[in-house]
């Protein structure tokens, strides 16, 4: 059963007769128990264990500077297009040695490190009070005491072993990043101006690679397209191949002729009303035809860049810099209709070399 008995609590300062109290004195916090006493190592104790220790931090720096060195001659010796087989998987070798190599470098470097410094620097430790954040001259000539002091104590100048073979790997570990650099060129070139789209190619359905024809277009209608000279470069490299359509295609369009609006120059760049112009996004590189007969307006779907057909695809809404490029058109002996040149101007998003 309950009761109103209450349990045996202890006094509390400053409560009268009744139970009643006015103020209640705060607990003193846990006392700080201090620093547990020191318990030396077996490297601190026994000279021949310390040299072990040391032979094998310095062996794990000498083996991360042969694998830095085992990167770059694999950078050059394995073929790019080398595969390394793991049963039903499969991956680049040059890729994967130099993963390897790289990554057993680092981890050596860092395992030894911490050997270096578990097993023979001193271990002592100390405590240390607050301060403010901020450091006075005195407090900052303090601190360059303590580093000159922790690098005494770590024993880099007395262990010639360590410190030789630590230096001998950083400065290996430097020298795959140098060679990677090549992976930077070689230079592109012509590459980022020029198309495969050259005089006298025939424009094709991109779909069924058929060469169109004017009567093949209708007023209002668009058609993807892609330069006849594609096929060959698929037989040979289907990589150059993705290369070269991802920049090569284009769109074909057949406008009234009295709703064009045509540009100086650009007199004899269309057939009746057909025109043809890069299919690919001049701000990021999306291909586009998503297109309005009404307005003759075509979308990016991307970022909703609205380019006018009527008035050489002229930006008229979104984020794009320049309009597409134009290609300019004519009709070859056999009707079909082929390019008079390639782009007289770069296709996709501008970059930096054109300004």
């Amino acid at each position: 059963m309950s009761n109103d008995d209450k349990p045996n609590l202890p006094a509390v300062s400053g409560e009268d007769e009744h139970g009643h109290g006015s103020a209640v004195e705060v607990a003193e916090p846990i006392p700080d128990p201090g620093i547990e006493p020191h318990e030396p190592r077996i490297t601190d104790i026994d000279p021949k264990a310390a040299d072990r220790v040391e032979r094998q931090v310095a062996t794990m720096f000498t083996l991360a500077g042969l694998l830095s060195v085992g990167a770059c001659v694999a950078y050059f010796a394995i073929p790019r297009d080398a595969e390394i087989a793991f049963g039903p998987l499969s991956g680049n070798a040059n890729n994967m040695t130099l993963g390897l190599t790289l990554g057993l470098a680092l981890f050596l470097i860092g395992a030894g490190a911490i050997q270096w410094a578990k097993k023979l620097m001193v271990d002592t430790e100390i405590s240390e009070d607050r301060h403010p954040a901020s450091s006075s001259p005195e407090q900052r000539a303090e601190i360059i005491d303590a580093f000159q002091q922790g690098v005494a104590e770590s024993g880099f100048t007395r262990r010639k072993m360590i410190r030789r073979s630590l230096l001998g790997a950083m400065a290996l570990l430097g020298l795959p990043a140098i060679v990677l650099l090549r992976d930077l060129g070689p230079s592109p070139g012509r590459k980022l101006y020029d198309t495969i789209w050259a005089k006298g190619i025939r424009v094709v359905n991109d779909v069924t690679l058929r060469p169109i024809k004017p009567s093949d277009l209708i007023v209002g209608q668009l058609v993807n397209a892609a330069p006849a000279n594609l096929a060959p470069i698929q037989e040979e490299s289907p990589v150059e191949y993705q290369n070269a359509k991802a920049k090569a295609a284009v769109i074909v369009v057949r406008i009234a002729p009295n709703e064009i609006r045509t540009a100086p120059g650009r007199e004899n760049w269309g057939i009746d009303g057909i025109l043809c112009y890069s299919k690919i996004c001049t701000h990021v590189g999306c291909p586009i035809s998503l297109y309005e007969q009404t307005t003759h307006h075509v979308l990016c779907p991307c970022h909703q860049s609205t380019f006018d057909l009527a008035d050489g695809a002229k930006v008229v809404f979104g984020p794009a810099a320049r309009p597409l490029p134009q290609l300019p058109l004519a009709v070859d002996a056999e009707g079909y209709i082929v390019a008079q040149s390639g782009f007289t101007e770069p296709v996709g998003p501008s970059f930096f070399e054109r300004g």
